[in-house]
C-alpha cells in the first residue's frame, strides 16, 4: 500500500512542478534552464512534455496497482465458506444365506 501511495503522490508533486516549470518558462526560459546560454520556449514545451508523460504514467500504474491490490483484498474475504461435498458411504455386504 505504501508503494502505491508513493506512486500517486509522486506523480501529483511531478504535475506541479511541471505545471510551474512551464509557466516560468513561458514567461521567462532563462530561469527554469539557467544553465543554458540561450534556452528557447520549445525547449521548455518538450521538456514538459516529457515531464507530463511521466506524470501520466506513474498516475496510471498507481491507479492499476491500487485496483489489483483492492480486487485481491476482495477477492480473499469473498471466499469464506466451503460448498458440502458429497462423501461416499460404504454400503453394507449382503448377507449370505446358508442352506
Amino acid at each position: 500500500m505504501n508503494n502505491i501511495n508513493g506512486l500517486l503522490t509522486g506523480s501529483f508533486t511531478l504535475l506541479l512542478w511541471t505545471i510551474v516549470i512551464f509557466g516560468l518558462g513561458m514567461y521567462k526560459p532563462k530561469w527554469p534552464l539557467f544553465f543554458l546560454e540561450k534556452p528557447t520556449r520549445f525547449m521548455i514545451l518538450g521538456i514538459t512534455l516529457v515531464l507530463f508523460m511521466i506524470t501520466a504514467t506513474l498516475f496510471g500504474e498507481g491507479n492499476r496497482r491500487a485496483k489489483l491490490e483492492e480486487a485481491a483484498k476482495h477477492k480473499t474475504t469473498e471466499v469464506t465458506a466451503a460448498e458440502p461435498v458429497p462423501v461416499p458411504v460404504p454400503a453394507p455386504a449382503p448377507e449370505k444365506s446358508a442352506k
